[in-house]
């Protein structure tokens, strides 16, 4: 059963950070006070300090950045302020100049590609799950659900937890008479991408509605910010469920359902069902989707998640040192940050997404020189 998972030890620090990380911007420094998120005016204040690096976007990531920005911190002194802001954020911020990086679960649009201004690069950081947790009273099973049903569910259509069509599938759970409380996003996400991705390919009356992306007109349900916003919602409410990224669902106790995939195998959301969702040929710019997977034991969920930074690093009166910090973190996060993703439920990259991953760095100039040698 799912709530019998509980966070490991090296956990516990981040937990508390995200069950208080309810406001729009949260500090970035797995517990040391040293890498605190600013706000956009100071953002834009701190530009001058090449030694502070300054990110902003995906609440998807959280958990693995502040490990991530802490750990790098300590090894050289270089420290990365991050808001956890959304998706959406995280691309206006890069757009405005006011970060060296955003971060998305959802590669740019062509409308986003044309209004940056320049060339911009997705550096695939790792993968996670998008998991949908519940919140019945008297029921502690791990339920099952279908595709037909959790597109249902958010259409509207299916409101009791004793629908027969969530009966039928879940033999021996006693549901009750309750009112379903849906739970979204209300910000630009990229874990709503990944989500709204997966509806729109299993259920055509759901891509012809409403369709995919970072924001969408949601039939049904209430939102909350950032997957913290979301995990509060689900948690405060009787009858609720909501997407939110698995470790946040791990780190809070949350239930989190079966999902069953395209192969019709229910599947659990964990480290290995994601790397199995992720393991497809990654296109030279590394813009993929992982979502209703046709790998047996593929987490149908699934999705990457991009760092995105301007390919020509000199702009905005950046200097080539900045620029060389920059790219020294991602190939780092990459390269030995992958050791902590499975500690934090996200799944590393594969040998040859690093690889993509890689190329797409040596890629990146200062007045057209490449960065990296």
């Amino acid at each position: 059963m799912i709530n019998t998972i509980h966070p490991k030890p090296r956990l516990l620090t981040i937990a508390a950070i995200l069950l208080s990380a309810m406001s729009l911007l949260t500090a970035c420094n797995g517990g040391s006070g040293n890498n605190s998120a600013k706000n956009s005016d100071s953002t834009t204040s701190n530009n001058n300090d090449d030694n502070t690096l300054l990110g902003a976007g995906s609440t998807f990531v959280y958990p693995l950045f502040s490990k991530l920005f802490y750990v790098y911190n300590q090894k050289t002194g270089i420290k990365i302020n991050y808001q956890s802001i959304g998706s959406g954020g995280g691309i206006l911020q890069l757009k405005n100049k006011t970060v060296d990086f955003g971060d998305s679960d959802a590669p740019l649009t062509d409308d986003q590609t044309k209004s940056m201004g320049a060339d911009v690069l997705h550096v695939p950081m790792c993968s996670g799950a998008v998991v949908l947790s519940y919140n019945i009273p008297g029921v502690t099973d791990t339920l099952k659900l279908t595709p037909d049903v959790i597109a249902s569910i958010y259409l509207g259509q299916i409101t009791q937890w004793n629908d027969p069509k969530i009966t039928s599938i879940n033999p021996g759970v006693k549901l009750p008479k309750m009112q379903i409380a849906v739970a979204h996003r209300s910000d630009g996400s990229g874990t709503t991408n990944i989500f709204t991705d997966y509806l729109s390919k299993i259920s055509p009356e759901w891509k012809t509605k409403v369709g995919k992306g970072t924001a969408v007109n949601w039939p049904a349900g209430l939102g909350g910010k950032g997957n913290e916003g979301v995990s509060g919602l689900i948690k405060q409410t009787p009858g609720g469920i909501g997407y939110i990224e698995l470790a946040y669902a791990i780190q809070n106790k949350m239930l989190f359902a079966r999902i069953q995939n395209e192969s019709g195998n229910y599947i659990t959301p964990s480290i290995a069902s994601t790397s199995a969702a992720g393991n497809v040929q990654m296109p030279a710019d590394s813009k993929v989707s992982l979502t209703n997977t046709d790998a047996a034991n593929g987490y149908p969920i699934s999705g990457f998640t991009w760092a995105l930074i301007y390919k020509e690093q000199s702009y905005n009166g950046r200097s080539q040192k900045r620029a060389e910090n920059l790219l020294n973190l991602l190939w780092w996060n990459i390269h030995e940050g992958q050791q902590y993703c499975a500690g934090l439920y996200y799944a590393p990259l594969s040998p040859e997404a690093t690889t993509v991953a890689e190329n797409i760095l040596r890629s990146a100039t200062y007045n057209g020189k490449p960065i990296l040698k």
